[in-house]
């Protein structure tokens, strides 16, 4: 028998192999974790025993995993997908039990943490597929409640349905879910508000994880899920400036923990029930059934909610994987006897390898749904067609951006108005598919690597600008060019002096301190306003500059000076916002939105794969299409609030 140390270092010294393996191979993370708990697990290795504990914060994990994507779906997001959640999800659910009768919810219920996963790991959450099978989802978090409640009254042997205690524990429910939108809409940014001004990071991360538990706890004790409580309160969350800060602060406790739920997972499967045909060969009929007649249902109702049959089967594909749900109530039913455990345990073992399954099913969707319509691709997709671009870029002269945050991208649009080509680089995945779907040439890479340099065209570069405000991360950018292109303007961006001599040491071609800068800007505008001739003032800020800034060097500093967190700041933005069907702007055109009191810049709108730069005002918006705007965080919120809800 291992000790629990020994038991979390032999996990984690699988994990960190077998992710490192799939990555290698371009395979989604969760077969790896999925993988380590089939090896590991009580019916394989039996190092790693299926606990409570391991149970509960594995459940834990999909909480946090749903509050993240909370904080992308924002209140008027839902309000505008009440069509789906509650139309769609209330058909699929409803017709897939009636299909399966006797064994109906136990195999209707798809798995949310896998599916919302990998959705959002291969960017696909918000395209039409990926929103259809997340409004179903959510519609089966809803519906576990009464469905748990026939469970408990067939294990108690009632003869009739207990409906006056079901519509208590639903009401129960409902309130609990009132008091979780109220405490996220009125309580929640105020406080998070206090949390900020204090500038501790360590406050800040763990104020997001009492609120994720407390919310999730709420909803458990009203018979909820966890993950529902938790969705809430980050919807309520992504209504906030601190949307992307708790984001950041959430992610690594998120990953670890849904890695112990995917783990968890693994573990059930019995390798020994495989092992025997008969009962293999009927596991494994189980499965091709619930696959399969899943796939076609979820399909069939998805269609008039779908604007083509590809989109509708994409759909179906997605939602035909088995869940975490349906375990759950396999279990309770075989615990009380009520289900032969020669049917039971082949249908947990096909529900089980649904979900091991599950990155193979959904990596190949697009695919197998072309193959089973008998549609071509096209040539290129839109993220092919994008990269050809960029490459395209890359082949001649132009500007290469080390960073694409707010610097980076006033830089970039500067350079486009003069008809300067850029390519950006960035770490952000949330930035490089907002900016991609903007039309923007950016690439996913960290500026430091030679490797990405050169397929960002530093051969062909002009000038390079680095905006990072982080000085160790500046020079290490600087020294790689340096090393590849000698020669090349290099444009350095830094928050202050500390560090100025080292960077222009390192071969910066120009250091851009922001304190002195805006120092130098409010200098020229003072002088202008005591009429100093325009001449002299250019010629005393150019003496400024060549003297390193020496003059505005010796200052007095206050005494309770400090670094202010770049986190916390309110800081212009791009975003792009997807107006999906029933949303408040299908039909109605810009000016419209803007009538409402929307103060952003509309920068771009996306359709079907074309970008229009600077929108007319009359120009009327589509169901699919994708907003660009620009703006602070609190005036992005309000026009995403607008589009979606009005």
């Amino acid at each position: 028998m291992f000790t629990p140390l020994a038991q979390a270092l032999i996990l984690l010294a699988g994990s960190v192999f077998l992710v490192s393996l799939v990555r290698r191979l371009a395979l989604p993370t969760s077969l790896a974790y999925l993988l380590v708990g089939l090896a590991l697990g009580p019916h394989a290795l039996g190092v790693v025993s299926d606990s409570g504990t391991t149970r509960l914060l594995a459940e834990l994990g999909v909480a946090f995993l749903l509050f993240t994507l909370g904080l992308e779906f924002s209140l008027p997001r839902m309000l505008a997908m009440r069509r789906e959640v509650f139309g769609l999800g209330a058909l699929q659910v409803l017709a897939t039990t009636a299909v399966f009768a006797a064994i109906g919810h136990l195999v209707s219920m798809s798995s949310t943490a896998l599916l919302l996963q990998q959705l959002t790991e291969r960017a696909e959450i918000n395209r039409t597929h990926g929103r259809l099978a997340f409004a179903m989802l959510l519609f089966q978090d809803l519906a576990f409640v009464p469905f748990f409640a026939l469970a408990a009254m067939l294990i108690a042997r009632e003869d009739r349905f207990p409906l006056t205690e079901s519509v208590v524990a639903l009401g129960i429910g409902v309130l609990a879910l009132v008091g979780v939108l109220a405490a996220g809409r009125w309580l929640l940014r105020p406080l998070f508000h206090e949390i900020a001004h204090s500038r501790l990071r360590e406050l800040f991360t763990l104020t997001v994880l009492l609120v994720v538990l407390s919310s999730a706890f709420v909803s458990h004790l009203a018979g909820m899920s966890f993950a529902l409580g938790a969705f809430l309160a980050g919807m309520m969350l992504g209504e906030t400036e601190y949307r992307y800060q708790i984001d950041a602060a959430i992610r690594p406790f998120r990953d670890l923990l849904l890695g112990l739920f995917f783990v968890s997972v693994g573990m059930l499967l019995d390798l020994h029930l495989l092992a025997r045909p008969s009962e293999l060969a009927m596991a494994l009929l189980m499965l091709v059934t619930l696959v399969v007649l899943k796939a076609v249902i979820a399909a069939l109702v998805t269609r008039p909610f779908a604007r083509s049959r590809f989109k509708a089967l994409r759909t179906g594909i997605v939602m035909s994987i088995g869940g975490e749900f349906g375990i759950a109530l396999c279990t309770v039913l075989l615990e009380a006897g009520l289900v032969p455990e020669a049917l039971v345990e082949p249908l947990l073992v096909a529900i089980v390898l649904s979900m091991v399954l599950s990155p193979v099913i959904l990596n190949h969707n697009k695919r197998v749904a072309r193959y089973l319509l008998h549609e071509q691709a096209p040539v290129l997709t839109a993220a092919e067609r994008e990269e050809a671009a960029t490459h395209e870029i890359a082949e001649r002269e132009h500007v290469i951006l080390c960073g694409f945050g707010r610097v980076g991208q006033n830089v970039g649009r500067v350079l486009e108005s003069y008809g300067f080509e850029y390519i950006a680089l960035d770490l952000d995945p949330a930035r490089i598919r907002a900016a991609r779907q903007a039309g923007d040439p950016v690439m996913f890479g960290d500026s430091a690597d030679e490797e990405m340099l050169t397929k960002a065209g530093i051969a062909r570069a002009n000038a390079v600008v680095i905006s990072f405000s982080d000085p160790a991360t500046a020079l290490g950018i600087l020294r790689g060019v340096r090393r590849m292109r000698p020669e090349l303007p290099v444009l350095v961006r830094t928050a202050d002096d500390t560090r100025l001599k080292e960077l222009q040491d390192a071969g910066a071609t120009d250091v851009v301190p922001e304190t002195f800068e805006a120092s130098l800007m409010l200098v020229s505008h003072v002088l202008m306003l005591l009429h100093v001739p325009v001449t002299r003032v250019v010629r005393t800020l150019g003496e400024i500059r060549n003297s390193r800034y020496a003059v505005l060097r010796n200052i007095v500093r206050r005494g309770d000076a400090r670094v202010v967190d770049e986190t916390t700041e309110q800081r212009e933005e791009i975003r792009s916002i997807v107006v999906p069907p029933g949303a408040w702007a299908v039909g109605r055109s810009l000016g419209e939105v803007r009538n409402r009191g929307v103060a952003v810049t509309f920068t771009g709108v996306r359709r079907h794969g074309i970008l229009g730069r600077e929108p007319a005002g009359d120009t009327i918006l589509r169901d699919g299409d994708i907003v660009v705007v620009y703006g602070q965080p609190e005036e992005l919120e309000r026009a995403e609030a607008v589009l979606l809800a009005g």
